[in-house]
Formats: structure tokens, sequence, C-alpha cells
């Protein structure tokens, strides 16, 4: 949305080509204090938030690159940067599911663009690794809930031998039942929890090739 006001509009774009000027030059405080006073100037232009938010971003405030972030794709939704840093934000919090869907957006509008920019490469590598993250955060509460059924069974099979008067002879060797079914039950359970294990070792590097990555404005 073009900014409007005439006079107002030319100081709030004069502190915008200020700002990018500090940020260039890593002036990250002087660079949003500039683009403060054009969004107090003009607050509904989304470059000036979208910015401040590249400020933030680049001083790892996640708390304010979402917050600036969220008000630049108010104005604009069609922002790929907008909904890069958003995503990253998201990440931060592991709000890995929302974290995940701002990233797409991002990567489908650049698609969309027909851009060759060598951000979605960037994109590609977060989203990766939210996706890693997410899958990880599931799989852990998965692998807890199958060990925990797991000894539930056990201790099911251990009673059920119990009161049938059975699990003493297994223990003298003379019947054999109980360690069977014990070893049964812990191939499939064994089964289960590898069928929920990663088979490319390179999703787990993924983590450590993901850095935050300074944009340009």
């Amino acid at each position: 949305m073009a900014a409007g006001g005439g006079g107002v509009a030319q100081q709030a774009e004069l502190r915008r080509i200020e700002g990018n000027a500090c940020f260039k030059k890593a002036r990250l405080g002087a660079a949003i204090d500039c683009y403060t006073e054009a969004i107090a100037l003009c607050p509904d232009v989304a470059v000036y938030w979208m910015n401040r938010a590249l400020c933030h971003f680049r001083r790892k405030d996640w708390a304010k690159v979402e917050e600036d972030s969220r008000r630049a794709l108010a104005l604009d939704d069609s922002l790929v940067k907008g909904h890069y840093l958003l995503g990253y934000a998201l990440l931060d919090k592991e709000e890995f599911a929302l974290a995940i869907k701002e990233l797409e957006k991002a990567l489908n509008l650049l698609k969309s663009s027909s851009s060759t920019d060598k951000m979605a490469e960037d994109i590609w590598q977060v989203l990766a690794k939210a996706k890693y993250l997410d899958w990880e955060k599931y799989s852990t509460e998965r692998v807890w809930r199958i060990q925990s059924l797991k000894e539930a069974c056990e201790s099911a099979l251990q009673e059920h031998h119990f009161l049938s008067g059975t699990l003493g002879e297994d223990l003298d060797g003379s019947s054999n039942e109980y360690s069977e079914q014990i070893k049964l039950l812990s191939e499939v359970f064994s089964k289960a929890t590898l069928a929920d294990t990663p088979g490319d070792v390179k999703a787990v590097l993924i983590i450590n090739l993901v850095s935050v990555k300074p944009f340009a404005l």
C-alpha cells in the first residue's frame, strides 16, 4: 500500500532511506530508530514494518521479529520475507506446525513470481529444519508412549502367568512360555520403535546446516 499525505509520506521515505543506509553499515539501533519514525509517520506502509523486522532478525530478537512481520503481512500478505521471518520466529518458539505453514507460503510466493532469488535456498533449509524438528517432537512423544505400553504389557503378562501359576514354572526352567512371550513382545515393540526412526542421516545434519541469513533490504 502506498503512503499517502504528501509531505508526511516524503518524510517517511526519507527516514526509510536513512534507515537503509544505517542497516547496510550494521548500525541496527540507528536503523530501527529510522524505521520507527517512518512507521509513526505512515503506519500503513508494509515495507517500514518489514525493514524493522529485518533489523530485529539480525539481532535475533524473535519476539519483535514476529510482531513486526505480522504487522507487515497484515498490510501486504504477498511479502516473501515477511512469511520467512515470521516462520523463523515461530520456529524459535517451537511452534513448528505454524512455522512450516509460513515458510511454505514464502516458498510458494517465490515460485509463483518465477524468481531465482537465492533466498529460496535459505527458506528451503529453514523449512527442512522446521519439518525435522516437528517430526522429532512428535516422534519423542510416540516413543515414550510405546515404551509405556510395552511396560504395561510386560506387567500384564507377568501378572497373568503369576495368577495362572505358570510364572514360577518358567523361572525354574521347566517351561519357557513366559520367556518366549516376553521375547516376542520385545520384538514387536522394537519394530514399532524402529519404524519411527529416520532412515536418512542427512535429516539430522540439517540442524547444523541452517544459520541465520543476513538478508539485504
